[in-house]
């Protein structure tokens, strides 16, 4: 029996819109006040993806809370001048709404700056749900925030497909049982997210349309 895939579902950060710069000069700023000149750029990309506990309890769990209160303040105060979104993104959003896909965004984010990141790339009305780290009590790689934006949306496993940068993103889908696409312009690297076996790699956000538009799923 194969179906159409007929539901997508987004990560955000580094897959709709490159947040990578200012995530990366956020925990940058926030790393060297704790500990001056002990963590390069290249030391930071592992978090990228990542809940910002998960990423500062392993630098020191005793300072986690204060960590996480001064990259969120830098984050939020940098936002408007580093965040793009990635190209062809909006192009294809319009064009699977207009195929009658239904679209969601499923990110580890607070809702604040989620919303956001949405309103200053101006992609807000594309998505009929938003799933955010206040809506759920297990982030991803858990399947809980995949499985509660197909809630949300009456999506069928067999019919959507999760669309994300980094391991936690292909990692929710596959537990959540719904097909798996990563985008190759993830600052992780291609090589790592080939690992990982998504069902699709994507070279560029045009990619997903051939798929929805021409990959019946099996089952």
């Amino acid at each position: 029996m194969s179906h159409l895939i007929k539901t997508v579902l987004f990560d955000l950060d580094g897959t709709l819109i490159d947040t990578n710069n200012l995530i990366l000069t956020s925990f940058q700023y926030t790393l060297d006040h704790y500990f001056p000149g002990k963590f390069t750029r290249d030391d930071l990309i592992p978090f990228i993806g990542e809940s910002l506990e998960s990423s500062f309890s392993q630098v020191s769990p005793k300072l986690m809370n204060e960590m996480i209160s001064m990259y969120r303040e830098h984050n939020s105060r940098y936002h408007d001048r580093l965040v793009t979104e990635f190209p062809y993104v909006r192009e294809t959003l319009a064009a699977l709404k207009a195929d009658g896909c239904s679209l969601g965004v499923v990110s580890t984010k607070k809702r604040d700056m989620v919303e956001r990141g949405l309103r200053l790339t101006r992609m807000a009305d594309f998505f009929e749900t938003v799933v955010t780290s206040d809506d759920v009590m297990r982030l991803k790689p858990d399947p809980e925030p995949v499985e509660r934006a197909m809630n949300d949306l009456s999506a069928q496993k067999e019919s959507t497909v999760m669309v994300g940068d980094s391991p936690s993103d292909i990692l929710a889908g596959e537990n959540a049982h719904v097909r798996t696409a990563a985008v190759g312009w993830s600052l992780k690297g291609r090589t790592m997210l080939e690992r990982l076996n998504p069902d699709y790699l994507l070279d560029n956000m045009k990619d997903l349309l051939n798929i929805v538009r021409h990959a019946k799923v099996t089952i």
